[in-house]
Order: structure tokens, then C-alpha cells, then sequence
């Protein structure tokens, strides 16, 4: 297993209510030239959690942080004119803090961040690193 010290929160930057799945995901990043989709687990608007890249493989989702992360991503994050907004739905934080909780126990000392943090991005559109130092 990969020695993970970092669970990174993202957005799929797609205009709230709009639901898409890891598979269109998977797409973009593709269209890109990535070889898959470069987040773990993407979060749908029901609270659903896909897996997206295997977890044991390193991921494409923050420049020079990918090595010893998770990347998680709920599908929102802008509104309907592409502007960053928190969309979370309930059933997405619910899945969210479920999911990190969860990710802390296999990787215990893994802090949670957003893209923001190692970016110039508003991704995920909230401030991930406070919402979750409890978590």
C-alpha cells in the first residue's frame, strides 16, 4: 500500500445540479491525455461514492502532491455561471466526511486539503482544510 500522508478534496468544476459520473470523468481526463481519471473517489449528487482511479496507484489531481495523496472529488463546484460555489449537496457532505473518516483510519496522521491549497484554484469551492480538522 502506499504510504498516503495527504487526502486532497476537489470539484469537478461542473455547474450545480449537474450530476456526471467517474466514467465521464474519466473521459475528460483521457481527452486530456492522462492515461484515466486522475481522482480516487468522485462523489455524486445522491451521495454515491465512485471509485475512480485505483487506490494504490498514484493520482493526477494537484501538481507535485500526487506521490502520498488521495484524491476525492464531489460533482459541483460552480454555479451556473461557472463561478466557484460550495454545491455540496446534504447527501455529499454526508458521503464526504463518511468517506475521509474512513480514509484517516487506513492512513492515520493523513491531514485533508483542498486543491485550493496548493493552487491558485478556488477548487473544491470550500475551505477543506478547516471544514474537516475534526474528521
Amino acid at each position: 500500500m502506499r504510504y498516503i500522508d495527504k487526502i486532497i478534496v476537489h470539484c469537478s468544476a461542473t455547474p450545480e445540479g449537474r450530476d456526471v459520473s467517474a466514467a465521464t470523468i474519466d473521459d475528460w481526463h483521457k481527452q486530456r491525455g492522462w492515461s484515466g481519471i486522475g481522482y480516487h473517489y468522485v462523489v455524486s449528487l445522491d451521495g454515491t461514492i465512485e471509485y475512480g482511479r485505483d487506490i494504490n496507484k498514484t493520482g493526477a489531481h494537484v501538481k507535485g502532491q500526487n506521490k502520498g495523496s488521495i484524491g476525492l472529488c464531489y460533482v459541483g463546484g460552480v454555479d451556473s455561471d461557472m463561478n466557484p460555489k460550495d454545491t455540496r449537496t446534504e447527501q455529499q457532505k454526508e458521503s464526504l466526511l463518511l468517506l475521509i473518516k474512513t480514509l484517516k483510519k487506513m492512513h492515520p496522521g493523513a491531514e485533508v486539503y483542498g486543491h485550493r491549497d496548493f493552487s491558485t484554484k478556488a477548487c473544491p469551492s470550500f475551505d477543506a482544510k478547516t471544514e474537516y480538522k475534526d474528521a
